[in-house]
């Protein structure tokens, strides 16, 4: 029987950097001694107390469907932590959790975008951005940030982007996979565009409690009621808890977008997990020393890794002001021949790494910018010596 796949499924990409986290897995299996510096997955494990609150709901026989958006408890508690750590008031009935930020963001984009809408994406971007985006049939239309301005996006970068068929503006910040912030003035630059051009603006703020050397994270949403009222916030558990696999994420916006996307949801996904959705609550009301233990340690990390890269002849990287990525420019080494054949890009040189050196990176093609590399140091101290030393060792081969 012949099968013919919608054009939404054969234009679509797999997840690279999940695909790369199988290839490393695999070789793991295999008994490879892999240094992963792909996965940008934290390598604590999720709070006890967390942990507790998910057995505590299990036992209590909290194992049954819950309101296809989430229950009420947990909206209440993302409701508190947005007024806590962001000083924004929302009403549970301009909430919704998902499974996941990913599924969040997917979410709204059914809701908003048709065939047609143009959404400006700032680049380097996470991966499935753009993804998301042509799923629906609209158009990302890609706008550059510059390496030698530490990737900060700026007004005068993303006014020229905008045409009559621009619907939204999406920020992340910090960003995957720069670890750049928008620096405040320009973020308030950029809200002050959206009301201007009356523009949605989508806010991914997934890394933000992950932020170093002085930085803070500010939600644009925060800028008044003119950019609150238009802006679409998402965020997850996934990262600042160490919950990766509890797959819950959330959004808060307009309630009329919020309960369309709990419409979507409801027909896809029916609620989150509702285990997931208990921890959850114990993880933004609970303690918060769990999260900042992970973020001194990442800082430690961030610093460790950026001073090795950059003593490499042939590498730059910028210093990360959030997240837990790098993005070092690798573009020097490309012409470089092995075995005859030239390293000619992102991809060919991770591939190059992984082969010959058993360190696992992601192509910066995947984000948007084929002269880097993106390096994860969500992993111990001590694969993250080792990998810089393969990695040295495998460029410094290439110098001949």
């Amino acid at each position: 029987m012949t099968v013919n796949l919608s054009s939404r499924a054969r234009n679509a990409s797999p997840s690279a950097t999940l695909a790369i986290a199988a290839v490393a897995k695999q070789m793991k299996a295999d008994g490879i001694d892999v240094v992963d510096l792909g996965l940008g997955e934290p390598d604590f494990e999720t709070p006890d107390h967390v942990k507790e609150a998910a057995i505590v709901a299990i036992r209590e026989g909290f194992t049954r469907y819950t309101a296809a958006s989430g229950i009420d408890e947990l909206k209440k508690a993302i409701v508190t932590k947005l007024k806590r750590d962001n000083g924004l008031s929302y009403t549970p009935a301009e909430v919704i959790v998902s499974c996941g930020s990913k599924h969040s963001l997917f979410n709204i984009a059914e809701v908003l975008f048709e065939s047609g809408d143009e959404v400006i994406v700032p680049a380097p971007y996470w991966v499935t951005y753009t993804e998301q985006i042509q799923l629906v049939d609209a158009r990302p239309v890609i706008v550059q940030t510059r390496e030698e301005d530490g990737f900060h996006l700026t007004r005068a970068a993303v006014e020229p982007a905008i045409t009559p068929k621009t619907k939204a503006i999406l920020l992340n910040s910090p960003c995957n996979p720069t670890g750049a912030m928008i620096p405040p003035e320009q973020l308030r630059a950029i809200a002050a565009l959206a009301v201007e051009r009356d523009l949605l603006v989508i806010s991914d703020e997934a890394y933000e409690s992950m932020t170093y050397s002085g930085h803070t994270h500010m939600s644009i949403a925060s800028l008044g009621e003119e950019v609150k009222r238009r802006t679409i916030l998402v965020n997850t558990v996934s990262k600042a808890y160490a919950m990766t696999g509890w797959r819950i994420g959330y959004a808060a916006g307009p309630a009329d977008i919020i309960k369309a996307m709990g419409t979507i949801q409801s027909q896809v996904t029916s609620n989150p997990t509702s285990i997931a959705q208990k921890a959850a609550v114990a993880a933004l009301l609970g303690p918060q020393n769990d999260l900042l233990t992970m973020v001194i340690e990442f800082d430690r990390r961030r610093r460790y890794l950026l001073s090795r890269l950059n003593t490499i002849s042939g590498i730059t990287c910028t210093n990360p002001e959030g997240a837990f990525y790098l993005f070092p420019n690798v573009s020097s080494f490309y012409g470089a021949v092995v075995n005859g054949v030239p390293i000619r890009n992102s991809a060919e040189m991770a591939a190059h790494l992984l082969q010959t050196a058993n360190v696992v990176t992601v192509p910066g093609s995947e984000f948007g910018s084929d002269a880097h590399l993106r390096l994860s140091y969500a992993t111990s101290m001590d694969s993250i010596r080792k990998g810089a030393e393969r990695i040295e060792r495998a460029l410094g081969a290439l110098r001949g």
